[in-house]
């Protein structure tokens, strides 16, 4: 990316803000300080990059956007609800309403089928095992695997598993889909498949992070946030790759 550095990159006029931290510190027994003051926004649309080095604290980050962990200081707030207000019982039932998550590894459940696997992702919805079979058969669909419901994860190819854990992500239409290193266990064809998935996702209106290392990856997406020793030193929107809708 050229030019010079800047950081608060602009959003767009009235769109919904899906996450927003404010001052948010993170510190670990011992003194050790992962985030120290972060302020960030994300809003209904974004395709954006967390990047950094080990250690830089964008895994921390990604703990406190999925509300898998708490802050020590500032405030977190997903969908408009104030993070520190709520319950361990309510947080959870927030995560699961508004975040999707994708790891390296997959997290696939071995011996049941990619269908299985995908409904798994509305397990605390609510809804009646039949609808929960048929949305999970149309995210499959949705991320191209249409003809791999019966398929159990050793069958698949790695590509193909990530499209399916992609798939149990988004199942529940999520206002949040936190990408962490998708593309860190593929080679490079279904690496960059698993991306132009993402992307498409994205045009059709999810609101995507994707955490990295990568910087060759972070700097394809529209909108990068660059972290360092715990910081945003970087938020930056490439001209012309579009941002929040």
């Amino acid at each position: 990316m050229t030019g010079p550095q800047r950081t608060g990159a602009p959003q767009a006029p009235g769109a919904e803000v899906v996450a927003e931290l404010r001052g948010v510190t993170k510190e670990y027994p011992g003194g050790v300080r992962a985030l120290g003051g972060v302020d960030l926004t994300i809003t209904e649309g974004e395709l954006l990059a967390i990047v950094g080095p080990s250690g830089s604290g964008k895994s921390t980050l990604l703990h406190i956007l999925g509300t898998l962990d708490r802050p020590t200081a500032g405030t977190v707030a997903i969908a408009g609800h104030d993070v520190g207000e709520l319950s361990d019982r309510h947080l959870s039932a927030l995560r699961a309403r508004h975040i999707g998550f994708v790891f390296q590894s997959f997290h696939l459940v071995a011996a049941a089928t990619a269908l299985e696997n995908v409904t798994e992702g509305l397990r605390y919805s609510g809804l009646a095992r039949g609808e929960r079979r048929r949305r999970a058969r149309t995210a499959l669909e949705r991320v191209g695997l249409p003809d791999r419901v019966g398929h159990r994860p050793h069958a698949l190819s790695g590509g193909q598993q990530q499209r399916v854990a992609i798939a149990r992500a988004v199942v529940g239409q999520p206002k949040l889909l936190l990408a962490d290193e998708p593309t860190g266990a593929l080679d490079s064809v279904s690496g960059k498949a698993v991306m132009e998935l993402l992307h498409e996702l994205n045009a059709e209106g999810a609101t995507i992070a994707v955490i990295t290392h990568d910087r060759e990856l972070a700097e394809s997406l529209p909108r990068l946030v660059r972290i360092l020793d715990g910081q945003v030193v970087e938020d930056t929107r490439a001209p012309g790759r579009g941002g929040a809708r």
